[in-house]
C-alpha cells in the first residue's frame, strides 16, 4: 500500500473520489469550487489557491500508482509502441501552436494576416489525422482513451465555427488543452516522468530527421 505523507489511507477513497482525483491530476488544475474538490483538499490531496485547485505531490503519486499498466503486460507493450509514435506528432503540435501564437520572426501573431493564419490552421488537419489514428488504436488496450478523439475533433470544429480560443487557450477545452490531457494520461499509464518523456521525444525526433 502506498504510504502518503498526509496520512490519508488510499483505500479510504471511494470510487467517486478516485475518479475526481484522477481527473484533477490529468488536468493539472481545476477552476471553481465543488464539494468533491473540497473533500480532496481536506484529505491533503489537493491545494486550493483562490479559484484554482491543484493536486499535491502525494496525489500525483497515488494516481500514478493506480493508473499504471501492469509492467510487461500486452497492454503496456501496445501502448508503449503507440506512445513512441505519439511523441514526434506531439513535437509537431507544439510547433504549430507556437506558429499560431507567434510570427516567424518571433513577434506576437495579431491574427491580422488571414493568409498566414489559414496556412497554419490547414496544417492542423495532418496532425489531427495522425493523432486520430493513434487514439483509435490506443482505445483497444485502453478504452478510456477513446473519448480524446471526439474531444479533439470538437475543439477543431469549435474553432472553425468561430471560437478563437478553441485552438490554444489554456482556459478552455481547446485543442492544445485536450492534447495535454491525453499526453498526461499516457505518462501515467506507462509510469514515465516528464524528464524521461522530453528526452525520449528528442531522441525520436532526431532519429526521424536523420
Amino acid at each position: 500500500m502506498t504510504q502518503l505523507a498526509t496520512g490519508t489511507d488510499p483505500d479510504s477513497l471511494d470510487e467517486a473520489a478516485r475518479a475526481t482525483l484522477t481527473d484533477l491530476v490529468i488536468r493539472g488544475m481545476r477552476r471553481g469550487s465543488a464539494p468533491e474538490l473540497d473533500r480532496l483538499v481536506n484529505a491533503g490531496l489537493a491545494l486550493a489557491k483562490g479559484p484554482v485547485t491543484m493536486p499535491t505531490v502525494d496525489a500525483r503519486t497515488l494516481v500514478g500508482g493506480w493508473s499504471r499498466l501492469s509492467a510487461g503486460s500486452q497492454a503496456e507493450e501496445r501502448v508503449t509502441v503507440l506512445y513512441h509514435a505519439f511523441l514526434p506528432i506531439n513535437r509537431r503540435l507544439r510547433e504549430l501552436c507556437t506558429a499560431w501564437q507567434c510570427r516567424p520572426d518571433g513577434s506576437p501573431n495579431d491574427h491580422g494576416d488571414a493568409t498566414y493564419d489559414a496556412a497554419v490552421r490547414d496544417q492542423f488537419d495532418d496532425v489531427h489525422a495522425s493523432i486520430a489514428r493513434i487514439i483509435r488504436r490506443l482505445a483497444d488496450p485502453v478504452p478510456g482513451l477513446g473519448h480524446y478523439r471526439d474531444d479533439l475533433a470538437a475543439a477543431l470544429d469549435a474553432f472553425d465555427a468561430g471560437d478563437a480560443s478553441a485552438l490554444t487557450s489554456p482556459l478552455s477545452d481547446s485543442y492544445h488543452t485536450v492534447w495535454m490531457r491525453l499526453h498526461q494520461e499516457l505518462l501515467l499509464l506507462l509510469g514515465v516522468s516528464r524528464a524521461e518523456d522530453e528526452a525520449l521525444e528528442e531522441r525520436l525526433v532526431a532519429g526521424s530527421a536523420g
